[in-house]
């Protein structure tokens, strides 16, 4: 018995990206763009497959674009699925449970460093009501603190 080939980064892009197609970010943009973005950030930090592939996928579950079931059985290497889960945010989980599940995830802070720096871009930011733009930049410079990125 073979066992399923690992999918290969172009159709994980490819999947990522139609499991998110009718969702846009808080500023209306393709919510594809945030994903490109952390992948990418994921490769310019010397992030491996494993990371740029989580980095495709890290809001699928918890945004609902993929189940947690497609995860389980998705051609991916066990530390991909192992990231993807870790940056999985729960309902109600405190921030301090999420960030301390990414730091003990071999290869997640990478992932959400990368995550973070997109979603606190000022350009991107910039677009947003200051209440809304206030809020996030909080809620940002929070989490980096939690996970000990400057």
């Amino acid at each position: 018995m073979n066992p399923t080939p690992i999918l290969p980064l172009p159709e994980v892009e490819a999947l990522a990206r139609r499991a998110h197609a009718a969702q846009t970010d808080k500023a209306g943009r393709p919510y594809a763009e945030h994903l490109q973005a952390v992948a990418d950030g994921v490769r310019a930090r010397g992030g491996d497959d494993d990371q740029v592939a989580a980095a495709w996928l890290h809001d699928s579950v918890e945004d609902d674009a993929l189940s947690e079931r497609w995860l389980t059985d998705a051609p991916l290497t066990p530390r991909t699925k192992a990231i993807v889960r870790a940056l999985t945010k729960r309902a109600d989980e405190p921030k301090e449970a999420y960030a301390r599940r990414i730091l003990a995830t071999p290869g997640a802070r990478l992932a959400k460093e990368a995550d973070l720096a997109h979603n606190a871009d000022p350009a991107r930011l910039a677009v947003l009501d200051e209440t809304t733009r206030a809020r996030l930049t909080a809620k940002y410079a929070g989490m980096r603190a939690l996970l000990g990125i400057e």
